[in-house]
Parts: structure tokens; C-alpha cells; sequence
């Protein structure tokens, strides 16, 4: 009786089956995949980087670059000639207010200091008794109340009326000040002291005291000023 070989019965996929076989073959790959990263993913730090997640969040460095420098512009900025100076223009303005503006007083002098205290002093004697030659301090004549007056205020002058009027220099009537003599007469027999506003303090005559009058009721001659 003859032997026949065996053959061995092998499962085979039937060909329209085969597609559908191979996409659930891929899908498990897939699957699998996903497993094995989720793995690797759970062991490594969470704040630890990857070298391209490190190069991707590095900064990129900052390049400064020098501007660059226009030599032709800077050489003809040096070489252009100066611009002309702009006109100055005087302000007049100060130098008329300076002009119009008026002079300042002159400093008070020891002289006219001398002289404002002569005019105190002879007034401290109203109401005094007049008698010829008479120097002060209690009775005067009108040359002494001069002498007498002008002595306490520091300055020497003459005794007589007719001395006192060739002594100082000349003033004229329309510039009198406070303290310049005023004589009467011609020829000169009588003196007083100018105390402004065209009175004078005088000591005048026998039977009257030393008083203020105006220095226009006498014969006017001329003034002085010591």
C-alpha cells in the first residue's frame, strides 16, 4: 500500500482579508509606541529639559553693531565756512533810563554836617537876649550867635559880621541851604544863619531876643557858605 507524505495544514489569511489585517497591526504599533514614550516621559524631571527644547529657549545673543561713520560729511562739516556772525543790536533803553534817571544825592560832608549842627544849636537859643558883643551862651549879639553856634559845631569863624562876609565861598541867593550865612547892609553890619524856606535865625537887634525871621525884611547884601 503506498505512503503519501503529509503536509503540514498552515492557517492562511485570505486575501481580501489582508488589509484589514494590516491596519490593526499598525494601530497596535502605534499604540505601543505611545506606551514606551509615556514611560520614559513618567521617569524623567519635570523642570528638565531636552537639548532642542534647551537650544530652542535660549535666547538668541544680542549683536550690537557700530553705526557706521560718514568720514566725507564729518570733513566737509570742518571745512564749510563759519556762518556770519548775526548783527548785535544795541539796547538803548538802559542807557537812556541811566541818563534820565536823576543824580543821587551827594554824601553828606563833615562840613555840612558841621553846618546842620550850627543851625540846631543857634535855634536851641530862640527867645535869647540880644546885647552888642556878646559871645553866649546866655546873651548874644548877632555876630556872636554865629561865632558861638559854629565854634560848638567844630568850625572857626571870624567875630565880625563884616569878616564873616569875605569868609567861605560865595552863594547865590536862588541856591541857599540850611547853614550858609546871609549878611544885610552895605556897606556889611549884620549876619544871620539860613535855615531854609527863606528864614534865617539871627540875633537882632537891641531890646529884641534871638528869633526866626524872614531874610526878607532887611536890605539883602549876600550869602556865604563856611
Amino acid at each position: 500500500m503506498p505512503i503519501h507524505p503529509v503536509t503540514p495544514h498552515v492557517a492562511t489569511t485570505p486575501s481580501h482579508a489582508r488589509p484589514r489585517f494590516r491596519t490593526y497591526a499598525t494601530r497596535a504599533a502605534v499604540v505601543a509606541t505611545s506606551t514606551a514614550a509615556a514611560a520614559v516621559l513618567a521617569v524623567i524631571p519635570a523642570g528638565a529639559q531636552t537639548p532642542a527644547d534647551a537650544t530652542a529657549a535660549a535666547p538668541a545673543a544680542s549683536v550690537q553693531t557700530t553705526p557706521a561713520v560718514d568720514t566725507a560729511a564729518l570733513l566737509a562739516a570742518a571745512t564749510a565756512p563759519a556762518a556770519p556772525a548775526a548783527p548785535v543790536v544795541a539796547d538803548t533803553r538802559i542807557a537812556q533810563v541811566a541818563v534820565s534817571a536823576p543824580a543821587a544825592a551827594p554824601a553828606p560832608t563833615a562840613a555840612s554836617a558841621a553846618r546842620t549842627t550850627a543851625v540846631a544849636l543857634a535855634l536851641s537859643k530862640v527867645g535869647s537876649p540880644y546885647r552888642w558883643g556878646a559871645t553866649g551862651p546866655s546873651a548874644f549879639d548877632c555876630s556872636g550867635l554865629v561865632n558861638w553856634a559854629f565854634g560848638k559845631a567844630g568850625i572857626d569863624v571870624p567875630r565880625t559880621s563884616r569878616a564873616l562876609s569875605q569868609t567861605g565861598t560865595p552863594v547865590s541867593r536862588d541856591q541857599l541851604q540850611p547853614g550858609d550865612l546871609v549878611f544885610f547892609y552895605s556897606p556889611v553890619s549884620h549876619v544871620g544863619i539860613y535855615i531854609g524856606d527863606g528864614q534865617m535865625v539871627h540875633a537882632s537887634t537891641s531890646g529884641k531876643p534871638v528869633a526866626v525871621a524872614s531874610i526878607d525884611g532887611r536890605q539883602y547884601n549876600s550869602a556865604r557858605r563856611i
